[in-house]
């Protein structure tokens, strides 16, 4: 990591600066799915560059009722969408952004000026991709999804049939979804496009896990290339499906591991890119990497920063469904301070001394490395 001992380097005219060509130069070299490789090793309290990826919760409002979510059972927030003025005071304020995810904890397509957030990040050369359920990619939205430059469309299916889906989703809708991926599949086709770059992505439970191998071959039916298999994140007391009897993580059975390894070989037979969220592999996705401290690799304080739809800062993706509420875990909030305020602000400082230390924040305690993307 490059130090810098001011607050702005040396001006080239306007507001550019030296630093901002440094950090620009930087940023352009990343591996978008890597990010989180910019921080280094030498971490401390404060950070000398700005993050290089940002999470921005388009809204906070969903169509469906997923029994792993915890906004079915409570509210975070007040519903509500991130407004234009919002996101683009922030994305202004890190202009050099190498990567930005457009959701939080609710789908990203049931706001209307998604493609327009989207080309607005592509103008500055942004790497711009988000999760969906899928129920809404219709043929002309997947037209302006393709139009506006999306560099990736993740898809949360987390089942293989219409009753599993129903489970863990919370709605009757698995044959719409699949409907429309094989609309927006034939569309990029037609069009003669490879972005977005399609992903299938289903949540490890005891209650589904059996279904992964026909969910690789679902994938490829489909024409999608990459499945993602994603570990399941729950409170300590449990909620719906999102409850340690239904994690794979350090209790997996014989069987349990089989469908992994089926799935896996299915992958490779079918020439598809089969992996866990975090950049590692399926199975050892589902083991522990550091016995006494799992949370001890974890780069996102130092690399990336995410806004509610209302301008809360929190932690990472990850913390709403490790801990009820947000307040414990607050670190700031746009609409009131600036990034940079709260980037290296008491709060970031004092959860960033936490994450380092053997004692760490509760809602990273039962966190691993880079287990999510």
């Amino acid at each position: 990591m490059r130090s810098s001992s001011t607050a702005a380097g040396r001006s080239l005219g306007g507001d550019l600066t030296v630093d901002d060509m440094d950090q620009s130069a930087e940023t352009a070299s990343l591996d978008p799915q890597r990010y989180f490789e910019q921080a280094g090793d030498a971490l401390g309290a404060t950070v000398d560059n700005d993050p290089v990826c940002l999470y921005l919760e388009t809204t906070n409002r969903c169509n469906l009722l997923c029994t792993t979510c915890p906004r079915t059972f409570e509210d975070l927030e007040p519903p509500a969408d991130m407004s234009w003025e919002l996101f683009t005071s922030i994305v202004d304020q890190f202009p050099k952004i190498a990567r930005v995810v457009l959701h939080g904890i609710g789908e990203p397509m049931m706001v209307r000026e998604l493609p327009q957030m989207i080309r607005y990040l592509k103008d500055r050369g942004t790497f711009v991709l988000f999760n969906t359920n899928g129920t809404l990619l219709t043929r002309k939205r997947g037209i302006e999804l393709i139009e506006s430059g999306l560099d990736e469309l993740r898809v949360s299916l987390d089942a293989a049939e219409p009753k599993a889906f129903a489970l863990v989703r919370g709605r009757d809708v698995f044959d719409r979804i699949v409907r429309n991926l094989q609309q927006f599949t034939a569309l990029q086709r037609e069009l003669h496009v490879d972005t977005p770059k399609v992903s299938l992505w289903l949540t490890g439970l005891k209650e589904t896990i059996d279904q992964l191998p026909a969910f690789v071959r679902l994938a490829h039916e489909l024409g999608i290339r990459e499945v993602y298999l994603q570990r399941l994140v729950y409170f300590d007391d449990g909620q719906g499906l999102a409850r340690s009897q239904s994690s794979l993580f350090e209790q997996t059975n014989s069987v349990e591991v089989q469908a992994v390894r089926e799935a896996e070989q299915l992958a490779a037979d079918l020439g598809l890119s089969f992996n866990a969220s975090g950049a590692t592999e399926p199975g050892t996705s589902l083991k522990k990497k550091e016995a006494d401290q799992p949370w001890a690799l974890c780069r996102r304080p130092w690399t990336l920063m995410y806004f509610t739809a209302h301008g809360r800062a929190i932690p990472c993706c990850i913390a709403p469904f490790s801990m009820r509420g947000y307040d414990a875990f607050t670190l700031g909030n746009a609409t009131q301070q600036s990034l940079r305020e709260i980037w290296n602000g008491e709060r970031y400082q004092d959860f960033r001394r936490a994450l380092l230390s053997p004692e760490p924040p509760k809602a990273c305690a039962n966190c691993g490395l880079r287990w999510s993307l």
